[in-house]
């Protein structure tokens, strides 16, 4: 029989990616807890800095049926550190930068964001799970954009013609979520568009977050009653079936 007594916080520490109730040695954290977070640091870390790999991705795409075309595209900022310390570059195209133009009801844009690592485990089998509940829609070829913030989709939806565009994008690490996935809906996109007219579904990355079904039911509620609507953003909430009709 052992003499060590069990954890009562374990439970509630096994139910969460959470860091809680991590306990005390001394004046600091148990040796266990304070690799468990240098770690976490790490690989938060390696997620900001991981180039986004176009040939993974489009990959990933092919094995999971996707079968759209695939374009890509870079921001107006030119590395990695670049975009880092230079926001408002990476909303914007590179000089320079074509798309085919035309008109269609969704465009669908995969941005590395913060995160390549979010996009490169999750963003084919969010992009399958969202076409597979669209039949009837008309989609541009999928967009692949490096160094790319959410606002780099006003201009990409606007050049494909799209009624509305969805960003898939590499959130902000954390220390208990270096490969979480959002989604970004804005109904008419054109620079200069504002965050409060996008909707974001965030935190898509399972098992631990939002599965890809779930954030795809979700995201074609919002996106049907942005077309009933004719607006995204603060006008249109996310209330299940009860999606606002207008006015």
């Amino acid at each position: 029989m052992s003499d060590v007594a069990p954890d009562p916080w374990g439970v509630l520490r096994n139910a969460t990616r959470a860091r809680v109730a991590l306990g005390r040695a001394g004046d600091g954290l148990p040796t266990a807890r304070e690799l468990e977070f240098r770690a976490a640091h790490a690989a938060a870390r390696d997620a900001v800095h991981t180039a986004l790999d176009g040939d993974r991705v489009r990959a990933a795409l092919t094995a999971a049926g996707v079968g759209l075309d695939v374009l890509e595209v870079h921001s107006a900022a030119p590395d990695r550190g670049t975009y880092l310390q230079r926001p408002d570059l990476g909303r914007r195209l590179a000089d320079g930068t074509t798309l085919p133009g035309g008109t269609c009801d969704l465009a669908l844009v995969i941005a590395d964001g913060l995160s390549p690592r979010a996009v490169h485990e999750h963003a084919a089998g969010t992009v399958a799970a969202v076409l597979d509940r669209l039949p009837g829609w008309s989609v541009a070829p999928l967009v692949l954009a490096h160094q790319a913030r959410v606002a780099l989709g006003d201009p990409v939806g606007a050049a494909l013609g799209a009624a509305i565009v969805v960003v898939l994008v590499g959130e902000r690490p954390g220390l208990s979520s270096a490969d979480s996935l959002g989604l970004y809906l804005t109904h008419d996109p054109r620079p200069g568009r504002a965050d409060s007219e996008r909707n974001c579904i965030s935190n898509v990355r399972p098992p631990h977050g939002l599965g890809y079904a779930q954030a795809a039911d979700t995201l074609v509620a919002l996106l049907q009653a942005a077309r009933q609507l004719g607006a995204s953003g603060v006008v249109l909430k996310d209330e299940g079936i009860a999606l606002p009709s207008g006015g």
